[in-house]
């Protein structure tokens, strides 16, 4: 069977740099919904649907991350750590989408939304001052605020309990911190909300809902 002559465009590439609300895990299991279901997939389909100059989507979603802290239990999960390398190795970027603070509240960590908007900043700064090569552009940075954090529940309990008092002012605390360093945002929970099942991830509709909302958003950004 012939393959097929390759495009002589490369694609834009979108980092999505995320946690497991990215990664698509199935609320109340450790199952994962499938790439045209979960947010960024769905983003990407859209995106591409009109023809125009192909979009890739890389999903850099690790359960668990955080923005700048450590986990106790899992290594790997602190944010800061090992970013600049990712936009290195992924560049050119066309842009990078940040959604991550929901792990700072962990029961855990004593944080709170300012908090959390300081370790968003802290990534922000790390993706600007990435050691990319000479020429490569420095790709804006898209911040989604993540959803709020219902009452958990299921296996979760114990492990983001308060969470939801905690996360009270990540929308004003990250609106505040994107003003200031001059970079868009995006509320996500304008037009989703965290599952029921387990107060924290995002159900199958969720995804779709938010990959659908961002497609304007982000075309706008690629415009630019």
């Amino acid at each position: 069977m012939p393959l097929t002559a390759p495009s002589e465009v490369d694609p834009l590439q979108i980092l999505v740099y995320a946690d497991s609300l990215s990664w698509g895990i199935v609320p109340g299991t450790r199952q994962r919904l499938p790439f045209p279901v979960r947010w960024p997939g769905r983003l990407e389909l859209g995106l591409n649907a009109d023809g125009g100059t192909p979009v890739r989507i890389i999903e850099d979603c690790l359960n668990g991350r955080r923005t700048v802290w450590d986990d106790p239990f899992k290594p790997g999960r602190n944010g800061l750590q090992g970013l600049a390398q990712r936009i290195e190795i992924h560049s050119p970027l066309a842009l990078v989408v940040l959604m991550l603070g929901n792990n700072d509240f962990q029961s855990m960590h004593p944080h709170n939304a300012w908090h959390a908007a300081q370790g968003v900043g802290a990534l922000i700064h790390a993706i600007r001052t990435a050691p990319t090569e000479p020429g490569m552009p420095v790709p804006p940075i898209l911040v989604v605020v993540p959803p709020p954090i219902r009452t958990p529940c299921g296996p979760l309990a114990p492990k983001f309990a308060g969470g939801e008092h905690k996360w009270v002012g990540l929308p004003e605390a990250l609106r505040d911190l994107c003003a200031a360093v001059d970079c868009p945002l995006f509320d996500a929970g304008t037009v989703i909300q965290s599952s029921a099942v387990d107060g924290v991830h995002l159900d199958a509709d969720a995804h779709i809902a938010l990959g659908d909302a961002l497609q304007p958003v982000v075309r706008t950004l690629l415009e630019r």
